[in-house]
C-alpha cells in the first residue's frame, strides 16, 4: 500500500516538471482590464518599454558617460536626456526599452545595462526601473526558497524527534510531507496551464504553498502519530497503528474538507496570485487527508515495524497482532477494585 501510495505521488509531481515562475503583467489579473489594454495600445504604436523605462541613477557629473554608454546597448530605443536632483549631486538617465518592460528580452537588456553603466568610471551608477525590480524580487524569492525551506524543514524535524522520542518516524513523515508538496505542485501546474490558461506561477506561489502545506501536514502528522504512539503503548505496534488511525480518521478527514475549502475560495479572487496559492494549497490539503495521513503513513508504519520508533520504544510490550474479526482483548482493572472487568 505504501509503495503504491508512493508511487502515485511520484507520477503527480512529475507534472511540477518545467514549472514557469513570474507572471507577466497580462496575467496578474484575470480578464484585461483597461489599464492592461492601455499597455497594448500604447506597445502597438509606441516602443513597448516607452512607459516603464530603465532608469540610470548615477553621479551628475557622470551623466554624459552614462548616456553614451547607454545608446550603443542592443535593446534600448531612445535615451533620454538626463535629470538632476534637486542638490544637482545625481542625475537619473531613463533608457525607453525596445520589449516590454516584463519580458525576458528587456531583462536581458537590462544585465546589458548594468554591464555597460558600471563599467564607467566614478560613475557610481544604479539601475533601477520596474524591470530592474521585477528581477532582484525573482531574485529574492530564490534564495528564500534556498534557505527558508531546508530551515523549515529542520526545524519541523526537530519538533517531530522531541515530540516522538524518534528518528525513524520523523524521517519517514519529513519524506511524506515533500512528496505531498511536490504532488500538490504538480497537479496545480496542470490545472494553471490546460484548464485556466495561466502561463506561470508567480514568484511567490511556490514558498508560500510550501508554508501553509507543511504547516497543515505537520499538523495532521502530530495528531496522528502522537495518538498511535500513545496506543501502541498499550496495545503493541501492530495493534496500535489500527487503533490511532481508527480513533483519528474521522477527525483529520473533516478537518482537511473545511481547510481545502477554505482555501478554495481564494478561487474567487481576482489577483492570479491569489488563485495558485488558493489551488495549491486546497489540493496539498487533499492530498495529504485522502492519501498521506489515511493510507501512506498508517501503511508506513506498519511495515518498518517496531523500527518505526527507533532509537525510541514507546510500547512496553508488543503484541500480536489480532487474527480477521477479532475484537482488540479488554484492559484489565486493578484487582482492588473488585476483580471486575471493564
Amino acid at each position: 500500500m505504501w509503495i503504491g501510495s508512493a508511487l502515485v505521488l511520484i507520477v503527480l509531481a512529475l507534472g511540477s516538471l518545467g514549472l514557469r515562475t513570474g507572471l507577466d503583467d497580462d496575467h496578474l489579473v484575470v480578464g484585461k482590464p483597461g489599464s492592461i489594454a492601455g499597455q497594448d495600445l500604447l506597445a502597438a504604436h509606441y516602443p513597448a518599454g516607452q512607459s516603464r523605462p530603465a532608469q540610470v541613477i548615477s553621479r551628475a557629473d557622470a551623466a554624459p558617460a552614462i548616456a553614451a554608454s547607454l545608446k550603443g546597448i542592443d535593446g534600448i530605443a531612445e535615451v533620454a536626456p538626463a535629470e538632476k536632483s534637486t542638490d544637482g549631486t545625481l542625475a537619473v538617465t531613463r533608457a525607453v526599452l525596445k520589449d516590454s518592460a516584463d519580458s525576458e528580452a528587456a531583462a536581458r537588456t537590462v544585465d546589458r545595462i548594468r554591464t555597460a553603466v558600471h563599467a564607467v568610471p566614478d560613475a557610481d551608477a544604479k539601475v533601477g526601473g520596474p524591470t530592474a525590480m521585477a528581477q532582484e524580487k525573482a531574485e529574492a524569492q530564490a534564495h528564500d526558497r534556498k534557505v527558508v525551506i531546508p530551515l523549515v524543514l529542520a526545524v519541523v524535524f526537530l519538533v517531530l524527534v522531541a515530540l516522538l522520542r524518534a528518528l525513524v518516524a520523523p524521517l519517514l513523515l519529513m519524506a511524506t510531507v515533500v512528496l505531498s508538496y511536490f504532488a500538490a505542485l504538480g497537479i496545480s501546474r496542470q490545472l494553471f496551464q490546460h484548464v485556466l490558461g495561466f502561463p506561470a506561477v508567480d514568484v511567490q506561489v511556490m514558498l508560500i504553498g510550501f508554508l501553509f502545506l507543511v504547516a497543515l501536514g505537520v499538523d495532521y502528522n502530530i495528531f496522528l502519530i502522537h495518538r498511535i504512539r500513545e496506543e501502541v503503548g498499550h496495545r503493541g505496534h501492530h495493534a496500535g497503528v489500527l487503533s490511532g488511525l481508527t480513533s483519528t480518521g474521522g477527525v483529520i478527514t473533516s478537518a482537511g474538507a473545511v481547510l481545502a475549502a477554505t482555501f478554495a475560495a481564494l478561487t474567487t479572487a481576482p489577483q492570479v496570485a491569489f488563485i495558485e496559492i488558493g489551488i495549491v494549497v486546497a489540493v496539498g490539503v487533499l492530498i495529504d487527508t485522502f492519501l498521506v495521513r489515511s493510507v501512506l503513513v498508517p501503511a508506513l508504519a506498519l511495515d518498518v515495524g517496531r523500527r518505526f520508533w527507533w532509537p525510541g520504544r514507546p510500547a512496553a510490550t508488543d503484541a500480536a497482532p489480532p487474527a480477521t474479526g477479532e475484537r482488540l482483548a479488554p484492559a484489565a482493572v486493578p484487582a482492588d477494585s473488585g476483580g471486575g472487568r471493564i
